[in-house]
């Protein structure tokens, strides 16, 4: 058959690709047989971005010759030479820098014989977009419109993002009839991943991410980039596609499958070009691929969004409640907490120890060194007390004052905790703490532990100056905590 004629006859960039298809139901080689001159100009005179493997065609040659292996790829051409179905994508391959690629697969009626099998053919046609066309992306088919409606719906429907995406997850999870699906966000300041929401079917055996999250698991989401290998996604259905798994990444691949994984899904959780995450299901029903590729490819544009407005709001909060220079909560989270305490119900009754720490020789620091000095000093004490707290329990009250707010502590580990304190501080031999603390057995009575301590504070603070007379501040410094 002359392919070139065919091809030529089609007014946009096209190819004709072979397929080998095998009796017992393997799939062999996939090649470009020709393309009309449109197809032929991109590999020989791409686009800025979208450069191939080599920039010679040469016409029958594999499509490997010219692009690094696509599953992606691979499926549609099957999927449209050999069971002669009707195709369409709308996809932004990482490869091509950005572009967005508009692309058909028909099936082509003439087949060859080959020794165990047959040689079947599509044609591959695709329009390149600089910008992406939101009516192409939102053009699916009527069943995938409705899930990604639903998906939007609820996650406007709480204002609790985390139980939003929870339901969201779960519906994914139902939709592939996986056995695992979960969303894991990357931080790539920290190299730090957690996860966002996962489901677990009923029956599985597979684990929760818990089992395997820890402070290593971010360089392996990070080699998961070179297991898509420039595509928009990752579509392992079969053991066919596993192989090309464990050649990209053994690691891997030994992992997900001695944890009982037979297949997987794999996409990337893109903001423009800020990677966030990824989604994935595990053991997924193979034989809708296809409906789940086309409603995740939607799905993920939406969560993405979603997912990037949620860290912003975080990042914005931490703004808001951490004192930028210690690294601890500032004085409106603490008067936020003070004020949910105090309000609590009758039945919320729980004990609190409160411990105030305020920095000896501060403003005689400043005055002798300068304010960089003194920051250097304030940091190495909130430091210290971040040995002995948690980071939420811990406030910078006013300008060398903390305050340390514990719910549930005991009376004896309060006081324990503040020796530790006092004890590493004079190690250091440059942060030096007046302390005073005090317990209560209801939180609502907190108002009156943070006076007590404050005044045990000041108590200590005088004592400490009468044998550093030196570093004695003056006298209207103490009622600004200069002190």
């Amino acid at each position: 058959m002359d392919f070139k004629s065919y091809v030529d006859g089609f007014g946009a960039m096209t190819c004709v690709v072979s397929v080998e298809a095998f009796d017992d139901g393997k799939k062999g080689k996939f090649r470009i047989v020709d393309g009309n001159d449109s197809y032929i100009n991109t590999i020989e005179n791409p686009a800025p971005g979208a450069e191939m493997l080599k920039d010679v065609f040469v016409p029958n040659s594999e499509y490997t010759d010219y692009l690094t292996r696509d599953l992606n790829f691979e499926d549609y051409s099957f999927r449209a030479a050999v069971e002669k179905k009707c195709l369409h994508s709308y996809a932004r391959p990482e490869r091509m820098n950005g572009l967005w690629f508009n692309m058909t697969f028909l099936p082509v009626a003439y087949e060859e014989k080959i020794e165990g099998g047959k040689l079947c053919f599509c044609t591959y046609t695709m329009e390149i977009n600089i910008e992406s066309d939101s009516k192409k992306i939102s053009s699916v088919s009527s069943e995938v419109a409705t899930s990604v409606l639903e998906t939007c719906i609820k996650l406007r429907s709480t204002k609790d993002f985390r139980i939003s995406i929870s339901e969201v997850i779960k519906d994914i999870g139902e939709l592939c009839k996986s056995e695992h699906t979960c969303i894991l966000l990357m931080d790539h300041e920290t190299r730090g991943c957690s996860v966002l929401c996962e489901f677990l079917s009923k029956d599985t055996k597979l684990l929760p991410m818990d089992n395997y999250v820890d402070k290593a698991f971010y360089d392996i989401a990070d080699s998961w980039k070179n297991i898509i290998a420039g595509s928009n996604c990752l579509i392992a259905k079969d053991e066919h596609d596993m192989q090309v798994v464990k050649e990209r990444n053994p690691v891997w691949y030994e992992s997900i499958t001695s944890a009982g994984g037979k297949n997987i899904v794999l996409f990337p959780l893109k903001f423009g070009d800020e990677l966030l995450g990824y989604i994935w299901a595990i053991n997924f029903a193979a034989e809708n691929a296809d409906k789940i590729k086309e409603t995740l490819e939607t799905t993920t544009f939406i969560v993405s969004s979603e997912i990037n407005n949620m860290l912003l709001m975080d990042r914005l909060k931490k703004l808001c409640s951490i004192d930028m220079l210690t690294g601890v909560m500032n004085r409106n989270e603490m008067n936020n907490l003070i004020d949910d305490m105090c309000s609590g119900e009758e039945s919320d009754k729980e004990s609190v120890g409160v411990i105030f720490a305020d920095l000896n020789g501060l403003k005689c620091i400043n005055d002798k060194y300068g304010h960089v000095v003194g920051d250097e000093l304030l940091k190495n004490a909130a430091n210290i007390l971040k040995e002995y707290f948690d980071i939420n329990e811990i406030f910078r009250a006013g300008g060398d004052e903390f305050a340390i707010i514990s719910v549930g502590i005991t009376e004896e580990e309060l006081g324990s905790r503040m020796d530790e304190i006092r004890a590493t501080a004079d190690k250091t031999g440059d942060v030096s703490f007046a302390l005073g603390r005090c317990y209560v057995d209801d939180k609502k009575d907190v108002k009156t532990a943070l006076r007590t301590a404050d005044e045990r504070m000041y108590e200590d603070k005088r004592l400490y100056y009468e044998h550093h007379k030196s570093k004695m501040p003056r006298k209207d410094d103490f009622k600004y905590g200069l002190g």
